[in-house]
């Protein structure tokens, strides 16, 4: 397999947003307010350059941005496949921390949104061992053509497929099962415990496992605090715990996760390092503010 990972995803401008205490309906509240760079695929681009591997990453941007998008990549040692959108500004999301660092977000896809198969040229597959693709791609259109024509060319030259379903917000709107209908068949799924009850029906973990399997060769469930887990159609093969952290911010925990993963994977490492890598991952990323490294 060739080491080389290429992801595509969105790009985002994350603000976050920690209210001092409960939201006051027409008035103030204070609270702590910063800008990261951030969007799933761009998360796990990031996390994958800092975690050694060789990867490329494709996305569409504000065509005001792009330059410094590509400059920003190349600085954390990702090459940028990068297309600008005339019409539309880079994506961004508002974050709102709750003292415990759960989130939840309100989304603007902004130049996302217009993904297309242009931009996802087949020779981007070029030296490929690994095609990533965030879920966040396929809930619009136009986003969803073009990588599931990424995901035909991928599968005619026998790159290996993994997907992160990304958003269980987005999985209830569609439905699961046209979701996966969506994806079809892959390698590797990538997915945290509420995705994996919503995507299989299940509330048994095992089954969760077994029944997702029939779909995914592989089956990674992330855990959060208690660690993760790697199975198939043969239900859990692998478990490990997590360590015990403090948990500042869990924005880009599970993108920090695949990456740590899917590095180790690359460097030809066993599914248990793998599953150790990407716990230990998710476990950096959530003791910092933010969802790339700092």
């Amino acid at each position: 397999m060739n080491a080389r990972v290429l992801v595509v995803g969105d790009v985002m401008t994350d603000i976050i947003v920690r209210p001092d205490g409960p939201i006051v309906p027409g008035s103030d509240r204070r609270a702590e307010i910063r800008h990261r760079p951030g969007g799933s695929g761009a998360n796990q681009a990031v996390w994958l350059a800092a975690a050694g591997a060789d990867v490329l990453f494709a996305a569409r941007v504000g065509a005001d941005e792009k330059a410094e998008c590509e400059n920003y990549f190349r600085g954390r040692g990702v090459v940028p496949a990068l297309a600008g959108d005339k019409a539309l500004p880079s994506g961004v999301l508002v974050t709102l921390l709750d003292p415990s660092g759960e989130r939840s977000f309100l989304t603007d896809r902004g130049a996302n949104l217009n993904l297309s198969a242009q931009d996802l040229p087949e020779s981007l597959l070029d030296g490929i061992g690994l095609l990533v693709i965030s879920g966040y791609s396929f809930f619009a259109p136009g986003p969803r053509k073009a990588v599931q024509s990424l995901i035909g060319l991928a599968r005619s030259k026998g790159v290996a497929i993994a997907i992160d379903p990304a958003s269980t917000g987005f999985l209830e709107e569609v439905g699961p099962r046209i979701f996966l209908d969506w994806v079809g068949p892959a390698d590797w799924l990538f997915a945290n415990e509420a995705e994996a009850e919503l995507l299989s029906g299940e509330a048994d973990f095992g089954l969760q496992m077994q029944v997702l399997g029939q779909q995914f060769a592989h089956v990674v469930i992330k855990r959060g605090r208690f660690g993760a887990a790697l199975g198939g159609r043969d239900g859990v093969i692998q478990s490990r715990p997590a360590p015990l952290v403090q948990v500042v911010d869990t924005t880009g925990a599970g993108d920090a996760f695949a990456a740590g993963f899917v590095a180790a994977l690359m460097r030809g490492e066993g599914h248990e390092a793998c599953l150790t890598a990407g716990i230990a991952g998710g476990a950096k990323a959530v003791q910092t503010l933010g969802g790339q490294p700092g």
